[in-house]
């Protein structure tokens, strides 16, 4: 089980506002600010941080945020589209994953791979 992922990016003012976007769908908001981060999460902890990079080198990761249901997926998908984000995969069913793997996926600010996903049925 994963603890908390933290991301360095390359602006810190562009991220924030990005993730602030495209998570508020997912119930997730920044909250925990410190000296060298910001913390979301959907319950006051931050278990996602997004903090300065330490180096110039870019690394494409992927994270996927858990969708309570398909409509948080649909809405995190039209918070991006609103936004002018970048889109990877518009809100469709992954049945390669398994039958019910209903998920979005967008590029953020530093070209990491974001993703919402829900892994219940209709």
């Amino acid at each position: 089980m994963i603890d908390h992922v933290t991301l360095q990016v390359r602006d810190i003012v562009s991220s924030r506002a990005f993730y602030e976007t495209v998570l508020a769908p997912l119930g997730i908001r920044s909250g925990h600010v410190d000296g060298t981060g910001i913390g979301f999460s959907g319950d006051g902890d931050g278990s996602f941080w997004i903090c300065p990079a330490q180096c110039d080198q870019d690394r494409e990761l992927h994270i996927a945020f858990r969708a309570a249901d398909r409509g948080e997926v649909e809405a995190f998908h039209h918070a991006a589209v609103g936004a002018g984000i970048e889109i990877l995969h518009a809100p469709r069913l992954f049945p390669q994953y398994h039958p019910d793997y209903f998920a979005a996926f967008i590029r953020d600010p530093d070209g990491h791979n974001v993703e919402a996903v829900c892994h219940e049925p209709e």
